[in-house]
């Protein structure tokens, strides 16, 4: 057997350049490259072999590891599930900040690999700088975080651990039921050790991505339980994006003239003028979506882990025998509230179900109701678009602008606040792609980040940023990162002084806004005094982007169609009435209020909160 005798980060950087999957006989070179900050305990191994011999895997230099995390999730979001990037680290504090955007990967079920340098295996120079000591035992490290956030995660205590250990790792990152972050904890003196490495392990290797299909015998029952429903609903997840099912899916509401709302991951997977497109579902649901739902009796959900969201806390389905039909690569999710669990592929399944439920119809009547609430909806989207609101602009009124001003093409990211509602609701999506949310994490500090990874992604599409001043504020400096990169996103930042959504949320459970605006501090010893003003333009143009303040319609639409002429970073700055809300349309979020209290807006909160619970269904999950 040939070998090659080369230290663990070598054979590392080697291997993750060989490695591609397939998917339809197509094939994609999975790893993009690699982002990451260069510490103590990963430079001279990892940092090393990326400079002598990258292979096909080009080096990309964040601001902050977070942020890395984000943009590799993101690229992978946007490339569904086809490719991502690894994302590296030191051994201490550049570690641990990427724990937070490994949950977010984790949770939405989106592949990166993460390579957290960690401390000397062989213990001799111990405790090294940034070391945690834990008196238990010496066999951790702050790397062993990561375990409870990782679908899969190791560490490499010998370089012949490197060839288990990545073959493990590539079967999760590549399975659509188990991906998520996969984490290798890189010790720093086994990364410089030498190993004779097969050849053969550094060769061309093609990862299959499969289209699993369900079991016949539950097809036949699904298709059962489809043909007797009368006031039916599709529910479409991330699943069928990530499927490419979006045509499959066409077909199949056309077929039955079953309508067809859409989760957070899943919006975009019908344009929004198809006639059975009912928009979104659930907490940030439409009125037309949700008034379906509560009168349906069979729900076919596709490819969704039916989040509390998505459900309304389990108040969204009111039919009394209301049934549930689940297509997903994941078992549990597809056996969620006891639904005929369909496990398969999004595109396979609803191909051989559209078979399985031939000849099957919706009434005319039926057809007539969806046609009718899909109008009034649409008319109150325009209502909203068109508020003329003021003194300042509404929220809902800049996604109508932007929402107007865009190409089909175009995709509009975000990710925390009170914009993802708004946009869930209000935001037409014309083509699949176009709607990039993170919200199974909803992640402040995401949306920056994360446009530049779908922008990374997808270069020849425009990718519109919008996020609220508490965000930026987390995680503002990648704008450095795209404008080193030359990537020309444009940024809509949308100033309301604070945290309005949680602000609207605090109100609704009778705190009365406690703690979510930017205020001065007052000889009261509260924080109630006058707003904070941040210069946000002058912020944005410090880190090297073309910054421009508009707060009309017509200095917004001029800054947009600068923002399109521009080569570069463009950050839009826009205040808004923070209380000018777009509020919810049939539905509800179960968030406790406190039981007991001497506050009699929390009082009121509590007696409307205990009528609410009452309407959770108890579904068998």
């Amino acid at each position: 057997m040939s070998t090659k005798r080369i230290t663990m980060a070598q054979a590392l950087v080697r291997f993750l350049g060989a490695q591609y999957v397939q998917r339809d006989g197509v094939d994609h070179a999975f790893f993009a490259g690699v982002i990451g900050i260069f510490g103590h305990g990963i430079v001279a191994g990892l940092g090393q072999a990326l400079q002598e011999n990258p292979g096909g895997l080009r080096y990309y230099l964040p601001r902050n590891e977070q942020a890395a995390v984000h943009t590799a999730v993101a690229f992978a979001k946007a490339s569904n599930r086809l490719r991502t990037m690894a994302c590296t680290s030191s051994i201490g504090p550049g570690a641990t900040n990427m724990i937070t955007a490994a949950a977010g990967a984790t949770i939405n079920r989106l592949p990166v690999l993460l390579l957290p340098g960690d401390v000397f295996a062989s213990r001799r120079p111990a405790p090294v700088l940034q070391q945690l000591e834990w008196a238990q035992s010496q066999d951790l490290s702050v790397n062993d975080c990561f375990r409870p956030v990782s679908r899969y995660w190791d560490r490499i205590t010998r370089p012949e651990q490197l060839v288990p250990a990545l073959m493990e790792a590539m079967r999760v990152l590549t399975s659509p039921a188990d991906t998520g972050a996969v984490t290798l904890a890189l010790p720093q003196d086994v990364q410089a050790e030498a190993y004779d490495y097969p050849e053969s392990f550094f060769g061309r290797r093609v990862w299959m991505v499969p289209r699993t299909r369900p079991d016949t015998g539950a097809l036949r029952l699904a298709a059962t339980v489809l043909r007797s429903a009368t006031q039916p609903l599709i529910i479409a997840g991330g699943g069928v994006l990530y499927s490419e099912a979006t045509e499959s899916l066409r077909r199949f509401a056309e077929a039955t003239g079953i309508p067809v709302a859409e989760t957070q991951a899943g919006k975009g997977s019908l344009p929004f003028d198809h006639p059975q497109a009912v928009g979104a579902i659930g907490v940030t649901g439409t009125s037309a979506a949700n008034l379906l739902a509560r009168d349906a009796d069979v729900v076919l959900v596709v490819g969704s882990r039916l989040s509390d969201f998505t459900t309304a806390s389990k108040t969204a389905f009111g039919h009394p025998s209301v049934r549930f039909v689940t297509i997903n690569v994941a078992e549990p999710d597809a056996c969620k509230h006891a639904a005929v669990p369909l496990v398969g592929d999004a595109r396979a399944t609803l191909d051989e179900l559209a078979t399985g439920v031939a000849g099957y119809t919706t009434s005319v009547a039926f057809r007539a109701r969806v046609t009718a609430l899909k109008a009034d909806w649409e008319r109150e989207v325009d209502r909203i678009y068109h508020l003329n609101h003021g003194p300042l602009i509404s929220q809902g009124e800049v996604v109508g602008i932007l929402n107007e001003f865009v190409e089909p093409s175009d995709i509009v990211v975000g990710a925390a606040g009170s914009l993802p509602g708004d946009l869930h609701k209000l935001w037409r999506t014309r083509e699949p792609g176009g709607y990039h949310m993170e919200y199974g994490y909803s992640c402040m500090g995401y949306e920056i980040a994360g446009g530049l990874g779908v922008k990374m992604a997808q270069p020849d599409r425009r990718v519109y940023v919008m996020l609220g001043d508490g965000s930026y504020l987390m995680m503002a400096q990648e704008i450095v990162t795209a404008v080193q990169e030359g990537l020309a996103i444009t940024i809509l930042l949308l100033d309301n002084h604070g945290f309005a959504s949680i602000g609207g949320l605090s109100d609704s459970v009778g705190c009365g806004g406690f703690g979510t605006e930017y205020r001065y501090r007052t000889a009261s010893g509260h924080l109630d005094g006058q707003p904070i003003a941040v210069d946000y333009v002058a912020s944005a143009a410090a880190l090297g982007a073309h910054a421009l303040s508009a707060r009309n319609r017509a200095e917004i639409l001029d800054a947009l169609r600068q923002a399109r002429a521009s080569d570069t970073v463009t950050v839009i700055v826009i205040p808004v009435d923070r209380h000018q809300r777009v509020g919810g349309y049939e539905s509800w979020w179960d968030v406790a209020v406190a039981e007991v209290s001497e506050m009699p807006l929390v009082q009121a909160a509590r007696t409307q909160y205990d009528i609410m619970r009452t309407k959770e269904r108890p579904f068998l999950t």
